[in-house]
């Protein structure tokens, strides 16, 4: 039986046809799923993708959070359904509580657009386990809101939980941390493990003849489809 893996449209989404090519190449079925719609048309895992939905009025994400497709989302991820959420998708994920936190803008008050590299911190949720702990990979990163803020509290449980999915890390151009995330956060997970939210772009690191040249993104949806497959 196919794995079938959704990947949400919203008005302004950019990034949502890389995300089902990349879904095709790790071998699972790519479903475009319409942000008015609330079926999410029997997919086994969602992806929210990059973008700027609604164009970003408001908050990043925070007229997306009410689309009526997030209400199935959020309903099935708390069922325990694979959630990734990449750039305005983790936004997303924020404004719809389903990650902590919230995400402001860039502390240089610049759009950004560069090849990141990043630590992977936790290899044990549905979407990193074809990774390993300490892992660098280089994917991709390009945003304008992308500082992830949090109180204290949440900060020392996420540390504490391993719930930092993944770090940035010097990348040769400009600052390790590109955007002023607290305690250089790139990533992070629910306490399930199965909803992850990032800010770089995974979908435009799976084959080699475009974006960085290298596949250190593919990871991510090939971890996802093993997880499904085996459960």
């Amino acid at each position: 039986m196919t794995t079938r893996v959704g990947v949400v449209t919203f008005p302004g989404s950019l990034d949502d046809r890389d995300a089902q090519r990349a879904i095709r190449l790790a071998g699972a079925e790519p479903v475009a799923l319409w942000h008015r719609d609330k079926d999410l048309h029997q997919v086994d895992a969602v992806v929210l993708p990059g973008g700027f939905s609604y164009g970003d009025y408001l908050r990043a994400g925070a007229i997306s959070r009410f689309s009526p497709v997030m209400a199935t989302v959020i309903e099935q991820a708390r069922l325990g359904m694979p959630v990734l959420g990449i750039c305005n998708g983790f936004q997303v994920l924020t404004e719809s509580h389903l990650l902590p936190g919230a995400m402001l803008r860039n502390n240089h008050l610049h759009f950004i657009c560069r090849d990141q590299k990043l630590r992977v911190e936790n290899a044990t949720t549905a979407w990193t386990t074809d990774y390993q702990v300490g892992q660098e990979i280089s994917v991709p990163l390009k945003n304008m809101d992308g500082r992830y803020t949090a109180d204290a509290r949440t900060i020392d449980e996420l540390e504490s939980e391993g719930r930092v999915v993944f770090r940035y890390l010097a990348s040769g151009v400009g600052p390790a941390n590109p955007n002023g995330s607290l305690n250089d956060i790139a990533g992070i997970t629910n306490a399930a493990g199965n909803v992850v939210g990032l800010m770089p772009h995974p979908e435009h690191a799976v084959e080699p003849l475009v974006g960085t040249g290298r596949t250190d993104g593919l990871g991510f949806f090939t971890s996802v489809l093993k997880q499904l497959v085996s459960s």
